[in-house]
């Protein structure tokens, strides 16, 4: 463990697995966001999307900790932060199992609204369920795969599927920040 990454803090959970480190600001088209360092990505649970409390200069917020196609992660940061590219940011990362609601992208709320005969079984599945979902619709540009995917997202459901299968969760990351599943590079912007 470095001496940028430790375990402290006090809350109601384990500290001993608290991820904590320092890491610059980047921009990948207009968004900010922190990548994890090697050492603190290693210590999340998963090596896809982890639900945290994050503390970001010591202000508290409640995210999910994305993938980053290449068995690593990254951090959105708001804008409501004032934190810009090149400034090093304190994090501190509390995996839990507490998920928050995903953003229903139009098109897949669209087709679960029709699809009045599946509201309980989409009611009735986990938060990251749900954000597994989700990621699987938003993980494609091309809007002939995306129709399709919101199509089979709604056959699966119908059929008792409570989970996507068959794609891998930590290389699929948001595609308006990557290339082929892995998060870019500022400077490939």
């Amino acid at each position: 463990m470095t001496a940028q990454e430790t375990a402290h803090g006090a809350n109601d959970t384990d500290s001993s697995h608290n991820v904590v480190f320092e890491a610059p600001v980047e921009t990948i088209g207009d968004r900010e966001l922190v990548r994890l360092p090697g050492e603190a990505s290693a210590r999340l649970p998963s090596r896809g999307q982890v639900a945290a409390r994050v503390r970001l200069n010591g202000s508290a917020v409640a995210a999910v900790v994305e993938p980053d196609g290449r068995r690593g992660h990254w951090l959105a940061i708001d804008t409501g932060h004032g934190l810009e590219a090149g400034d090093v940011v304190n994090v501190e990362i509390e995996p839990t199992k507490d998920w928050p609601e995903p953003e229903i992208p139009d098109d897949l709320g669209s087709a679960l609204g029709e699809a009045t005969d599946i509201a309980g079984v989409w009611a009735d599945i986990t938060p990251m369920a749900r954000w597994e979902w989700v990621r699987w619709v938003n993980a494609t540009r091309n809007p002939q795969t995306r129709e399709r995917r919101v199509e089979v997202s709604i056959s699966k459901l119908r059929s008792g599927k409570r989970r996507p299968c068959c794609f891998d969760l930590s290389s699929c990351t948001d595609p308006e920040l990557s290339t082929s599943g892995k998060l870019v590079d500022p400077d490939q912007t």
